[in-house]
């Protein structure tokens, strides 16, 4: 049984001009809206999801599209399209869970991808034969997905990122009241990783808090040292802090202020595991002292004449 043809573009609400992600973003407004579980109460939500859903299998496909602008509703073998050419199966049937009943099914790993960052997981039943990923709608099928995590971000210390925390945090849920969970930081996260906490329905984004010695670029870390001309012109060792204390560093001769030397390994951790680090970057500023005693006046005046 075909379906009616219906314009892909004013089912998405885009212009034919529309990018790819206008139509993505128009996509998922429309699926959050329509989709069954969110209308348990309206026997015609899949059927205006599965419209969607189709517009959207085919606009989001670049051959498909380009092909559709050509033909319009002749793009696929010069016909109506059918149920079957997006995964409908079983047609509409007597209603849900009737004779025929099926619901729809994905096709593309972007129409997948998507379900999965829609509703927190990849579709459930895709059957081709009255599986149903709504649960109800259409035979019978898989309970349909959960809603997507919940994102909060929190604040960390550097020191919890180089070692691992555990913590206590305050959760205030959309529609629950605020709980309590007990949380692992393992080590090895960087500023804006996410971690998912399984079977709580949420996704911590970290956020690290300003260090007062360090600069943070993913794993790698960078600390301002100071050395006084002396040791600038004619090189020679100074303290570097790192995340497990002072290690010495030599500075080349001839060293000039905002110059970074390098120590391997001395970032933050790369692994839970703690196998692999970053770097760390000692950029160097060069400190002329602001009240000369009379040697190092004498000495910078013998510099001086010496040029």
């Amino acid at each position: 049984m075909a379906v009616k043809f219906e314009d892909y573009y004013k089912l998405l609400g885009v212009e034919r001009s529309a990018p790819a992600d206008e139509i993505k973003a128009a996509y998922r407004k429309l699926a959050r809206k329509l989709h069954p579980d969110v209308n348990k109460d309206d026997p015609t939500a899949a059927e205006r999801f599965g419209k969607v859903s189709e517009a959207y299998e085919v606009l989001s496909d670049p051959d498909k599209r380009e092909k559709y602008n050509r033909l319009g509703e002749h793009w696929k073998h010069g016909q109506n399209i059918g149920p079957d050419d997006f995964g409908f199966r079983g047609g509409r049937g007597a209603g849900p869970g009737g004779p025929g009943g099926g619901g729809f099914h994905f096709t593309g790993a972007d129409s997948s991808d998507f379900f999965e960052s829609l509703f927190g997981q990849r579709p459930g039943g895709r059957s081709r034969g009255g599986g149903d990923p709504f649960g109800g709608f259409g035979g019978g099928g898989r309970a349909a997905p959960p809603p997507r995590d919940q994102e909060h971000e929190i604040e960390i210390d550097l020191a919890d990122a180089a070692r691992g925390a555990s913590m206590t945090l305050t959760v205030q849920g959309e529609m629950a009241k605020s709980r309590q969970l007990d949380v692992n930081i393992p080590r090895g996260v960087k500023d804006g990783s996410v971690i998912r906490l399984k079977g709580q329905g949420l996704r911590l984004r970290i956020r690290l808090k300003k260090h007062p010695r360090f600069d943070v670029d993913g794993h790698n870390l960078t600390a301002e040292v100071p050395i006084d001309p002396a040791t600038a012109a004619l090189g020679g060792k100074v303290d570097v802090p790192t995340l497990d204390g002072d290690v010495e560093m030599s500075v080349p001769p001839g060293a000039s202020s905002g110059a970074r030397l390098r120590l391997r390994g001395k970032g933050l951790p790369t692994s839970a595991s703690g196998e692999g680090a970053g770097d760390l970057f000692a950029r160097l500023k060069i400190v002329v002292p602001r009240d000369l005693t009379d040697a190092q006046r004498a000495a910078y005046e013998a510099l001086r004449a010496a040029d």
